[in-house]
This record gives structure tokens, C-alpha cells and sequence, in this order.
């Protein structure tokens, strides 16, 4: 039970910090989108070294999944991961919510009202908003998938390497879909702010999902024993 809360926790913090940081910052400006993005990064950096000997700090889904594909977790603990993901989603959510309705979002350069959301529309539509969605992911949580492997692994420095990758990420697709590879990040402000972004979080629960399960068929194949070469 405690690594779920652990996640519960961990994604909560995530959500609450790199959504915050984009409802006050903004990604509008160059500078506004690498703060949002270094804030995604870091959040996950910390929980990284404060959870991750609880739970391994997945705090998404998506990595929840590829590493269960990848026979490291059974799908019972894959299961409480995801209940306590999404749950700290929407709690992390709700604090941010908390926050705008309370101080009135005085002086933020950011969207308040949307909370940090995902959209389609600088995508392309849907069809480009899972395009960018799943190979993000996919890259994402492939890195996650090496840096943490047991042999062949970055071993301490797993949690650096996942944070700035993370935030590299951040920065190419912010832009696009507002980045979630996170079907988590995704769903609990999307519940808070409804219209369109509810309506279309399906695209951000389904595509990271399948990118991460395209990056545990691949790191299977790369971590082979019985091929050398």
C-alpha cells in the first residue's frame, strides 16, 4: 500500500508544480515554456530521490505500463500504480484549483482557467495531437525503461537523466499539445476545467498509453540476452 500512495503523492507534486508553473508563468513567451518545462523536469527529479526507493517514482501511467509489459511489475501492482496515479492527478489538480479560485490568479501571465490542460488544436487536430503525443511518449518512457534496467541501467543518476529528458521533451511538443505524455497530468485538470479539454482527453490517456507500450516491445528487444549484436 505504501507505494501507491507513494505515487498517489508523487504525482500529485508533478501535476501541482509543472501545471502551476505553466497557470502562473505561461508558455506564451521562449521563457515562459523553458520554465514550464524545467518545472516538469525537476518535479520529477525530486520525487525521483524522495520516493523512488517506496515506489521507483513512476508517477504516469504510461511507464507504469511499459514496465509491466517489460515483466518487472505484475499487473496487480500495475493496477494500484495507475488507481494511485490518476487519483494524485486529481488531487494536484484540485489543489491548483484551490489556489486560482482563492487568490484570484492576480498578476499571472499564464491561463489560470485552464489549469495547465493539454490541447489539440496547435497539433493539427486530433490526429497530429496523437502523433506527437505517442512519440514523445514513446521516447520518454524508452529512456525510463534503459536508465533504470537492472543491468544495464544509469543506476543513481537514473532519476537526472529521466528529469532532463523530460524536459527536453517539454520543450519541443509544449507548443503542440501542451505536452503530457502522462495520461494522469492530463485527466485530473481536464476534470476541473471540462469543455473542450475533457472532451478531448482521450487523446492524452490512449496515445501516451500506446507510446509507452511501443517502448517496452523496443527495450525488450534491446535488453535481449540472446542477441549480442
Amino acid at each position: 500500500m505504501k507505494k501507491y500512495i507513494a505515487e498517489c503523492i508523487g504525482t500529485a507534486v508533478l501535476t501541482l508544480l509543472g501545471c502551476g508553473t505553466a497557470v502562473f508563468v505561461g508558455c506564451g513567451e521562449p521563457a515562459g515554456v523553458f520554465a514550464t518545462a524545467a518545472a516538469f523536469g525537476l518535479s520529477v527529479i525530486a520525487m525521483a530521490y524522495t520516493i523512488g526507493a517506496i515506489s521507483g517514482c513512476h508517477i504516469n501511467p504510461a511507464i507504469t505500463l511499459g514496465v509491466a509489459l517489460s515483466g518487472r511489475m505484475s499487473w496487480k501492482d500495475a493496477c494500484g500504480y495507475w488507481a494511485g496515479q490518476f487519483l494524485g492527478g486529481i488531487i494536484g489538480a484540485a489543489v491548483l484549483f484551490a489556489i486560482v479560485k482563492v487568490t484570484g490568479a492576480a498578476g499571472a501571465m499564464g491561463n489560470p482557467a485552464g489549469l495547465g490542460t493539454n490541447g489539440v488544436a496547435n497539433a493539427g487536430g486530433v490526429c497530429g495531437a496523437i502523433l506527437v503525443e505517442i512519440v514523445a511518449t514513446y521516447l520518454f518512457v524508452l529512456v525510463v525503461l534503459g536508465t533504470t534496467d537492472e543491468k544495464k541501467g544509469a543506476g543513481n543518476l537514473a532519476g537526472l537523466a529521466i528529469g532532463l529528458t523530460l524536459i527536453l521533451i517539454h520543450l519541443v511538443c509544449i507548443n503542440l499539445t501542451g505536452t503530457s505524455v502522462n495520461p494522469a497530468r492530463s485527466f485530473g485538470p481536464a476534470l476541473f476545467v471540462g469543455g473542450d479539454a475533457l472532451k478531448d482527453v482521450w487523446v492524452f490517456i490512449l496515445a501516451p498509453l500506446a507510446g509507452g507500450a511501443l517502448a517496452a516491445c523496443t527495450w525488450k528487444g534491446l535488453a535481449c540476452e540472446c542477441c549480442k549484436k
